[in-house]
């Protein structure tokens, strides 16, 4: 299951603050911030989805993330090279390396990155 773009804005904040309050989640946006109707809805729609949970403190409900952002980016990774790119991760590196204005200082270090996972392939 994935979530919406005001979802995912939600739980970047979530992932950031850890755990928060009500009040704090809505702190963290930028004005015009949301309603506290719009971002009760949104977290029972992202619990519905086993996204967050909460635990009651008080009169007030103390929510956190159950997914972790490695996790669900990894997830969205490897779908978007399913999906786009034939399921080559050859084909995304490709496109990535082309498409995205890197600096030859930014190149080697990804083949740095890249040489340290093959040897730790051996």
């Amino acid at each position: 299951m994935s979530l919406s773009n005001s979802e995912e804005q939600l739980m970047q904040i979530l992932w950031k603050q850890k755990r928060a309050i009500m009040k704090d989640l809505i702190k963290a946006y930028d004005d015009p911030k949301p309603a506290t109707t719009t971002i009760a809805t949104l977290l029972k729609r992202m619990q519905d989805k086993n996204f967050v949970d909460y635990v009651q403190v008080g009169r007030s409900r103390e929510y956190f993330p159950l997914v972790k952002k490695k996790d669900y980016f990894s997830k969205h990774v490897n779908g978007l090279i399913k999906n786009f790119f034939n399921n080559s991760p050859a084909q995304f590196a490709s496109f990535f390396t082309e498409e995205t204005n890197l600096t030859k200082a930014q190149l080697e270090e990804l083949q740095g990155i890249i040489n340290d996972q093959i040897k730790k392939k051996k």
